[in-house]
């Protein structure tokens, strides 16, 4: 991809969007400069954003396993009722992202090592034993299925596999040099390079994973700190159909003249937005941790991370049984730390920001 070509791409760009991008920044200073949360703290939400950050990744893809299901796994416990597959993915998912969390700035942005992190990525997976690491030999359009597996129709057509070289070295060339030259903000450029990596599907499978790896990646190296601590993966998988509905419309622009990103970069923005304000919001916990159990934390956390919900909708997402849920809610209404509205099933909390 060319620069000029780029330019092409953001034509569209909107007065909100950039206004999402200084929002962000805004509370990336903030955190950067002002973070004092307890070391302890940081690392249950960083456990904790592990298990749910492999679960919803996985889960985008097609996995069952729910996050508590995630975390007996990951604790050794053992849960024969789902897939070999399953469990296999979360497990190189979970290994893969803790690295990233760890040793980002040990970690190059390079082709090769995109092919070593895809290997990571599936080393488990025994059905990807064969190409893991590898580019693609063979066509993977992105496609629908019936319930048996049978491919019933293409939803969007991918690099045929003969030119994936040669598309991954220009991509990489260009980000590197967009990068390395400043010239655009790194979260249009971060956007860019995903959604361009995406219409490529350079590898048989786990491009989808891979692409939430690399972004977790590029935000920590470009100083968006707080993405440890809230679950990037979590907010896409709660958005899943707006996810794809942005990604398709934009990548079927991108053959053509009428070449636009614009869809996908608000999509990603709003994503991020939401992120970066629920990192904000994780100072107030603070000084109500000690008054939680671990279990009305993964409530409040939830809360952190949404603009509403009802209690149905938070014991679905966290796996916390209903009692403790309703007593979590009136804890929290007691301490002021959220707000209740409507009545009988329609009633919704939100968080007092």
């Amino acid at each position: 991809m060319e620069m000029t070509n780029f330019n092409k791409r953001l034509e569209n760009i909107t007065p909100d969007i950039l206004s999402k991008i200084a929002k962000i920044d805004e509370i990336k200073g903030r955190w950067t400069e002002g973070v004092n949360l307890s070391p302890q703290l940081l690392g249950r939400l960083k456990k904790s954003v592990l298990v749910t950050s492999s679960g919803a990744s996985t889960r985008i893809e097609g996995a069952k396993l729910s996050d508590e299901d995630v975390e007996n796994f990951i604790k050794g416990l053992n849960i024969n009722k789902f897939s070999d597959r399953d469990t296999q993915e979360v497990k190189g998912y979970y290994e893969l992202l803790e690295n990233v969390f760890n040793a980002w700035q040990t970690i190059s942005f390079t082709e090769s090592s995109i092919k070593h992190l895809h290997k990571e990525l599936l080393k488990y997976a025994d059905k990807d034993a064969r190409h893991r690491g590898d580019y693609k030999k063979i066509e993977n359009d992105v496609a629908i299925v019936d319930a048996d597996g049978k491919q019933i129709g293409v939803v969007f057509k991918t690099t045929s596999a003969y030119l994936v070289p040669k598309e991954m070295q220009e991509l990489m060339q260009w980000a590197q040099t967009a990068f390395q030259e400043k010239k655009y903000h790194p979260l249009l450029i971060i956007v860019g390079f995903i959604v361009e990596f995406l219409k490529i599907h350079p590898f048989q499978d786990g491009n989808g994973r891979l692409s939430r790896i690399l972004t977790n990646l590029l935000l920590l190296k470009y100083g968006y700190a707080f993405i440890p601590y809230v679950s990037h993966e979590k907010l896409v998988e709660d958005n899943k159909t707006e996810y794809y509905l942005a990604l398709r419309k934009s990548q079927k622009t991108l053959a053509g003249e009428d070449a636009s990103i614009i869809a996908w970069l608000e999509f990603f923005l709003k994503i991020l937005e939401m992120q970066a304000q629920a990192a904000m919001n994780l100072f107030t916990t603070e000084n109500i941790e000690a008054l939680l159990s671990p279990k009305q934390l993964l409530v409040w956390n939830y809360f952190l991370g949404v603009k509403e919900a009802t209690a149905g909708e938070i014991v679905s997402h966290t796996q916390v049984l209903r009692p403790t849920v309703n007593q979590t809610l009136e804890k929290l209404l007691a301490m002021k730390k959220i707000v209740k509205f409507g009545m009988g099933r329609a009633t919704r909390y939100r968080i007092i920001k």
